[in-house]
């Protein structure tokens, strides 16, 4: 089973709006609801691609209750902390003329220390069922990145790998924890060191330096060029091949679903990056976000090229 943490659930409102316009009355050509948040979005791609997956966190109000029924419509088993206040709804604006997007996302509901200990109470409890563990996203008002180390701490002590994609201050303060994987782009690598950083060689080395701390997987986001991969047998580049894009929002926990799912089955580190990549460029043809097709994986899995890169290898 994977077991998905999302501290911060939304229900995602996605407005389609042909030639958006600010400061004008819009009208909303087609509205759709899912269950929102970076981690109910892995959990929506591993139960897709076929996974058993229960979705933990907090949630609260009219809007924790459509959070929950909608992702078990979608297959994917739920068991929040339910909390007081209302969980947030984050709108994404898509505009069909321009092919642009505009995200507005509320902060959510304000969590309190009791709240926190039912949590992870809950997580230890769901940790003796899960084979592996996604952590994603931000935190609600109230939580610190405590509270991501010590989801970390257990489940590193029961065994379990533990896979954060997360930003800023929260990564900052888990690097030290080590869990099995991050997924950070330049900018959040450029964050960590308080450094610019200049070519693809000099990226790869920071990345060798977060492996040296004891993080076996380090997943290195160059957008549309594809992606890094610094894993125990070797350094990787991924590049997907060219498809007509929709969506990109969910392409990164896409990519983390398709990492857990390989992970979970003890695949080769290429052809779990492989795997992964054509996830993320199959979401990214799809108006949903963290969806896609099973279709449209097949037809690009094969096309996705891995290359080893010598430089920096960890062999």
């Amino acid at each position: 089973m994977i077991l998905t943490v999302t501290l911060n659930a939304a229900i995602d409102k996605r407005y389609e709006i042909n030639d958006f316009q600010i400061g004008k009355v819009n009208r909303v050509g087609e509205c759709t609801y899912s269950a929102g948040g970076k981690g109910l979005n892995v959990a929506r791609v591993a139960a897709i691609a076929g996974e058993e997956v229960v979705a933990t966190g907090f949630v609260g109000g009219h809007t924790g209750s459509l959070i929950e029924q909608k992702a078990r419509e979608s297959g994917i088993e739920t068991d929040f902390i339910h909390i007081e206040g209302e969980s947030r709804t984050c709108i994404n604006i898509f505009d069909t003329a321009s092919m642009t997007q505009t995200e507005i996302l509320e902060g959510g509901a304000t969590v309190t220390e009791s709240d926190i200990e039912r949590m992870i109470d809950k997580y230890y409890r769901l940790l003796k069922r899960a084979d592996i563990v996604t952590i994603s996203g931000s935190v609600p008002n109230g939580v610190g990145s405590s509270v991501y180390r010590t989801m970390i701490s257990l489940a590193k002590k029961a065994g379990k790998p533990v896979l954060l994609d997360t930003s800023g201050s929260l990564l900052r303060d888990c690097i030290t924890a080590a869990p099995t994987l991050i997924k950070p782009n330049q900018d959040e690598i450029e964050q960590l060191i308080e450094k610019k950083i200049e070519t693809r060689e000099e990226l790869i080395d920071q990345g060798l330096k977060l492996h040296e701390k004891g993080i076996s997987y380090i997943i290195i986001s160059l957008g549309a060029e594809g992606s890094v991969m610094i894993s125990p047998s070797g350094v990787y580049q991924a590049e997907v091949p060219e498809v007509k894009v929709v969506n990109t929002v969910g392409c990164g926990d896409s990519m983390l679903a398709g990492f857990a799912v390989g992970l979970r089955k003890h695949w080769e580190d290429e052809e779990i990056l492989r795997a992964a990549s054509a996830i993320s460029a199959a979401n990214a043809m799809r108006a949903e976000t963290g969806f896609y097709l099973p279709k449209d994986y097949k037809a690009i899995y094969h096309e996705v090229k891995i290359t080893k890169i010598k430089h920096g290898s960890v062999n």
